[in-house]
């Protein structure tokens, strides 16, 4: 069951990046519709989902050939999967089923996403790995596109797949119960 459920989140997580056409690219920040959605609905699940998830959303960034910049940023999604994960492991029900709650959480996941994006910009902007050049400021391109706007797209996207999750009920508790044994 676990096995089926992260083969086809992953594989949707892969496909997003080659097929989704909304896509805003202004290096380094990239901003595609629901490439969150299948980490986020994995995050729901368990930690270890929600890590190889992201692992599989890192690898349709890279097979859909966007700059190196863009690539690393999917796969600092790794953190925020894993933290998120972690903290939802026991609080689940709790949290995604208050509004305030649920939303408190969102932002701090994204907060941790961005964090973690901004981290693997800052060191392509200070030249710390090579493959991105930069004509903007830090504040511009590092902190305002790539923070600010990680911050907003994971929020949206968090949103997204909550009301997948809630939408689909009591079939997503049966399935968490048969996960668990």
């Amino acid at each position: 069951m676990k096995l089926t459920v992260t083969a086809l989140l992953t594989a949707i997580a892969i496909a997003i990046p080659l097929v989704m056409p909304v896509r805003v690219v202004l290096p380094p920040a990239s901003f595609t519709l629901a490439s969150h959605v299948p980490i986020f609905f994995a995050l729901f699940l368990s930690p270890k989902i929600a890590v190889l998830v992201s692992l599989g959303s890192a690898t349709g960034f890279l097979l859909a050939g966007l700059p190196i910049v863009i690539t690393l940023r999917a796969l600092s999604h790794v953190v925020f999967a894993l933290l998120g994960g972690v903290y939802l492991r026991n609080r689940r029900q709790d949290v995604l089923e208050s509004p305030v709650k649920s939303q408190f959480f969102s932002f701090w996941i994204g907060l941790v996403h961005a964090l973690a994006e901004v981290g693997i910009v800052s060191l392509f902007f200070f030249g710390l790995l090579k493959g991105a050049d930069y004509d903007e400021t830090f504040f511009y391109s590092v902190f305002m596109l790539v923070g600010v706007g990680t911050l907003i797209h994971s929020m949206v996207d968090f949103l997204l797949a909550q009301i997948i999750w809630k939408s689909l009920g009591k079939r997503m508790k049966t399935l968490v119960k048969k996960m668990a044994l």
